[in-house]
Parts: structure tokens; sequence; C-alpha cells
């Protein structure tokens, strides 16, 4: 064919698969967004929307913040892309630095990846490698827990517990098993924070180890506050329990603070809002405020200590990625970690907390809400399914909520707000008001 081929037409939207989307509805009726600043989305016709979600839980420093642009610019024209294996670059240097001073306990070392999925990739394989370099290499065995949301790498999804993402993949990896999830309707309905009931879930894991051994069980991965399945909140106790259990029997603890970390609720890490130190933790999303890709794993120092052996020229774990520790990506993390410091963001996530769950408990009675869990700046709504079509009132109530001004999430009839660390009372008195108008137009 002679000369270059045809541009494809500017709103052609037949070619991207979009990843957890309803490709047929959106194409139908399309939600795009072609512009952000602070609390709001712009339209391509300019209408402005405000963001309920950060981005995806990720823009807790709200869209487009001056000094995090001028830093991904800054390093783009001075240095694009650096090798990780074998070479560094400093930005890695500085911000693995900042992330373990920022991290509770001796959480001293840092792993960086480019998302969450692969975050949570490298944590279960840094848990392997440690127990064989222990020459414990018969633990091998996996816990995640039902409704648990890890990622989408096969490592992830078969800890994980949403059985939508696990179902059309086969067998997954073997040898995982399972803890219970700690919700129950009955006992913990309308709850601001975290429930008084529950925490006697954690002791399922004590089954768990009797049924398989301790010697052949090398990690258990929870997320502090169950995101994705629809917020979740640990019951008071929970955590406590679960690190108590492990280290009764020798296990690692891993938190999966991709959508818990950097401020969501109201500290670096929920490790702290709950005083407990895992053995690693899982982090993405805030770390850049949603402006370049970028995961990481925050480690113990005894688990980094026990696989630095062997001769020095010989590389120790046999793990990473293109694009750990990106230069753009550090010079995002950098300049947000600094945001985050200077305008006291975490702080300001506490002070809101209240404010914003009794806001969106303001909810209750509305038609088919059957449920509202708040803690921290998250909240889950929970509708009833309309009978025969489970996830369509959820999916009608968020695409009228886009219609009247808000950009709500949907997770099948569960709604979740999630907003920017920097909302005010107004934002968020606004955000309920249209998710209230949304829940009563799909009665």
């Amino acid at each position: 064919m002679d000369g270059p081929s045809p541009s494809p037409e500017p709103n052609d939207l037949g070619a991207w698969w979009m990843p957890f989307t309803a490709n047929r509805a959106f194409r139908a009726k399309p939600r795009l967004l072609a512009g952000a600043e602070g609390m709001h989305y712009t339209t391509p016709d300019g209408r402005r929307v405000l963001d309920g979600i950060a981005g995806l839980w990720c823009c807790n420093a709200g869209h487009n913040r001056a000094p995090i642009v001028a830093a991904i610019r800054a390093q783009a024209g001075a240095l694009d892309y650096a090798p990780p294996f074998q070479f560094g670059h400093p930005g890695a240097f500085a911000l693995a630095s900042r992330l373990a001073h920022l991290a509770p306990g001796d959480l001293d070392r840092v792993f960086l990846c480019g998302s969450g999925s692969e975050a949570v990739d490298t944590a279960l394989k840094i848990a392997l490698a440690y127990w064989q370099a222990r020459g414990e290499g018969r633990r091998t065995r996996l816990i995640g827990r039902e409704r648990g949301y890890h990622g989408v790498g096969f490592g992830g999804i078969s800890v994980g517990g949403l059985s939508a993402n696990r179902k059309a993949f086969g067998s997954l990896l073997p040898g995982v098993d399972h803890l219970p999830h700690t919700y129950d309707r009955e006992r913990q309905a309308f709850t601001l924070g975290e429930p008084d009931w529950g925490a006697e879930r954690a002791d399922e894991l004590e089954r768990i180890v009797a049924l398989h051994d301790a010697s052949t069980i090398a990690a258990v991965i929870v997320e502090p506050m169950a995101g994705s399945t629809g917020v979740l909140p640990p019951p008071k106790g929970y955590l406590e329990r679960l690190r108590a259990i492990c280290d009764r029997h020798g296990l690692l603890l891993v938190f999966d603070e991709v959508i818990t970390g950097f401020g969501r609720l109201g500290h670096a890490f929920a490790a702290e809002r709950y005083g407990v130190v895992p053995d690693m933790i899982c982090f993405a999303k805030g770390v850049t405020s949603g402006t370049v890709p970028m995961g990481g794993v925050l480690v113990r120092e005894p688990i980094h200590a026990a696989l630095m052996q062997g001769p020095t020229h010989v590389v120790e774990l046999f793990h990473g990625y293109t694009y750990s520790g990106h230069p753009l990506a550090c010079a995002a993390a950098l300049a947000t970690l600094d945001l985050y410091r200077d305008e006291d963001l975490f702080t300001r996530a506490r002070a809101l907390e209240v404010g914003f769950g009794q806001a969106v408990m303001s909810l209750k009675g509305l038609p088919n809400v059957l449920d509202i869990r708040t803690v921290g700046l998250a909240a889950g709504i929970d509708l009833a399914p309309k009978p025969g079509a489970p996830g369509l009132r959820g999916f009608e109530a968020m695409d009228r909520a886009f219609d009247a001004g808000l950009v709500l999430r949907a997770a099948g009839d569960t709604l979740a707000l999630t907003p920017p660390l920097i909302a005010s009372e107004d934002e968020i008195g606004r955000m309920v008001g249209i998710t209230g108008d949304a829940i009563r137009a799909v009665a």
C-alpha cells in the first residue's frame, strides 16, 4: 500500500480494549475525561466533573499539582531513562531513603517497580526466596483472604479472593489458601470506622496452620482495609491478632497498602494507624499521586540481609522490571512526598474523617441502601441488586452521577467514595448530595 496509513478518527472508540470496563456499554455512552486540575476533571466539551474517587484511589494530592508537574518536566529534560539492572540513578536512591524513613519499624529496604500488581508479585517472590535462603525451602504456601484484591498478576489473583478476577484463568498458583473475609452485615451494618465485631476471624489462621503445618507456609497477605471489594475496614484488634499468630508460627505477614498507603487512612501507611508492623508493605498509587506509574515493596531488614549472601558480584535476587525506579516516576514521587509533607495532607485526612463519615452516613435510609461503611477518607455504599441483574443498579448510579457532575466508582452494586485528601467540606457535601440523587434516580 502506497503512502502512510490513514489516521484513525478521533472519536473512534473501537481499538482500545478497556480494563475492568463494560466495553460495549461504554462505547454506547462514553464517559470521557480530557483534563484535570485540583479536585475536578474536565470533559472534552468543557464540563467540570468533581473527582469523588481520587482518580482510582491514587490522586491523593489532587490533579495537575504544579510542583509534581514541574518535577516530571525537569526530570524528562535531564534523564529520561536509566537501566535499573547493574546501574542506578540518584533519584531512585533518594526516593528509597525517603520511603524507608516514612515506614514504621525496620521496614528499611525498598524494591521499586511499576504498579501495585508488580508490587504484590514482588513481595510474594521475596517471601519465597527468603525461606529458600534460610534453608526452609518447604515454606512455599501462600495465604490470602476472601474478597481480597491484590492486583492482576498471577500471584496477585492467586492470593486474591474476588472470584470474578480468578475464574477465567485456570488453576493459578498451587499451594494457596484463604482466610475468611471480615464482613458480616448483621453485626456490622452502618459502621463508622472499624467495627467492634470480627477480630476473631483472624483465628481462622490457626486452623489453616494446623491443616498445612507452619513449616510449609511462606507468607500471609492481606489489605489492612479491603478496598476494591467495597471498603471493608478491619475489625478492632483483627490485624493485631493476625500479627500475633504469624509471630507464633514464624510466618511472614505482608500488608498490601496499594490503596491505604499515603494518607487514605490518615497516615503514611495503615500499619501506623493500627500499630502493627508487617514484614513487608506493598505500595503504589498514591506514591506519585497517580501522575507516573510506580509501585514497590518495603521490606524489613532481616529479610533483606538473609538474601545478601554469596559472592558479592553475583545477583542476589533474580527479579526486577525494566521500569523499576524509572527516573520520571522517582521525580514524581519525591515531589509528591514533599507536597504531602508541606501541606500536611495526612493530618488533614485525619481531620476530615469524622465529617466525611457522617456526611456519607446521611445516605442511610435512601431506597435500596443496604449498608454504608466508612474509614479514613473511604466509604462503601451497598445497594440492593436489581432482580435478575446484579451490578446494574450500581452501574446506573455511577452513570447518573457522572451526568450530574461526579466521578463515582461502582464495584458491582457497591458504590465507593474515596476523594483526594485536598477535598473541602463543601466538596464532600456536593459529592454526597450527587450520590444521593443518583441512588434515588435508580430506585
